[in-house]
């Protein structure tokens, strides 16, 4: 058994990933910002599979009380989820995004580098970074980011790849795919299409659904971001995706279809996001060699599962909120 920090622990892959190292026999801590969410959004709620303690602290305002609540718990593995998130909202205000993104999490490297209890800190990070992929892409690749969301996060990816060498801080990182799965929040494309589909709104498909992305599932990442913690090398940065691509178009149609939905009558195209990328495509046989790791969910069997959830909810989901609400 190994004990966990999770930053970020409301956040949908930080949920699961707590959820996944409980069910494995570890003692895990969360932390984030706001009060835990709905139980339908926390998948370690439903099961229950172990002991789990929720501390609401924020890092950009509680960087003290965090550090106290880590060094009483001493977890071996801090894992960061926390980030804004949003790329087309980023470029509203900015300075929110740096703020969290990149200066409160450095400060918070300041401090864990400190930590002679931390054998490794998993760092979430993000294939925006890259900016327009063409082909697959490895992940010793240069940085092209193109929206303030991006930037923030390379700037953090930056200033750790620069702690590793000057003070071995042992930081690896790792960059996911376009995930999904049960309990992601419904302003993302999956989940959006399939509330809005079974309850006959029209859904907004920006710039025509050109880009292309691939699409993981989360328990597909949650493996590997607990194998990058336990078998990642300090410095090590990992890709975790699947060799499957998809148009979002062609994602909307597939999801109107196995919903028995007209896709014509169901969609309206809308302008694209100011800065968005048309394709994100990772190359992960870095994670596949020296994790020994790879997807073993494809997205046809990731769409049933998520449309499951969303049937199976669906009374709780239509009354939460099912638009991104920022907070600075």
């Amino acid at each position: 058994m190994s004990r966990f920090a999770v930053i970020g622990s409301n956040s949908f892959s930080g949920s699961h990933f707590v959820h996944h190292c409980l069910k494995m026999g570890h003692e895990v801590i969360g932390i984030s910002r706001s009060d835990e969410l709905s139980t339908v959004f926390l998948p370690y709620k439903w099961d229950k599979p172990g002991n789990f303690t929720f501390y609401k602290l924020d890092l950009n305002t509680d960087l003290h009380q965090i550090m106290s609540v880590v060094d009483l718990f001493k977890p071996q593995y801090v894992v960061n989820f926390a980030a804004q998130s949003m790329v087309g909202e980023s470029w509203t205000h900015p300075e929110h995004w740096f703020m969290t993104n990149t200066v409160s999490t450095i400060k918070f490297h300041d401090k864990l580098r400190q930590c002679d209890y931390l054998e490794k800190y998993i760092h979430i990070s993000t294939p925006e970074v890259y900016g327009n992929c063409t082909g697959f892409i490895s992940e010793n690749s240069n940085y092209h980011s193109s929206t303030p969301y991006a930037i923030s996060r390379a700037a953090a990816d930056m200033s750790l790849l620069a702690f590793f060498n000057s003070y071995n801080f042992p930081v690896v990182m790792t960059r996911a795919a376009n995930v999904f799965g049960p309990g992601q929040q419904l302003y993302r494309i999956i989940p959006r299409s399939i509330l809005y589909f079974l309850t006959n709104k029209k859904l907004q498909l920006h710039g025509g659904g050109q880009s292309v992305r691939s699409f993981i599932h989360i328990k597909d990442v949650c493996v590997g971001t607990l194998s990058a913690a336990f078998n990642g090398k300090p410095g090590d940065i990992f890709h975790l995706s699947t060799d499957e691509t998809i148009s979002i178009l062609d994602l909307v149609k597939l999801i109107a279809q196995k919903l028995g939905t007209s896709f014509e009558a169901s969609v309206d195209i809308v302008e694209d996001r100011k800065g968005k990328d048309n394709a994100y495509l990772l190359d992960c046989t870095k994670a596949k060699h020296d994790l020994n790791w790879k997807s073993s969910i494809n997205i046809s069997s990731g769409i049933d599962d998520t449309i499951s959830w969303v049937k199976s909810n669906l009374h709780s989901l239509k009354s939460e909120n099912q638009n991104y609400v920022h907070k600075p």
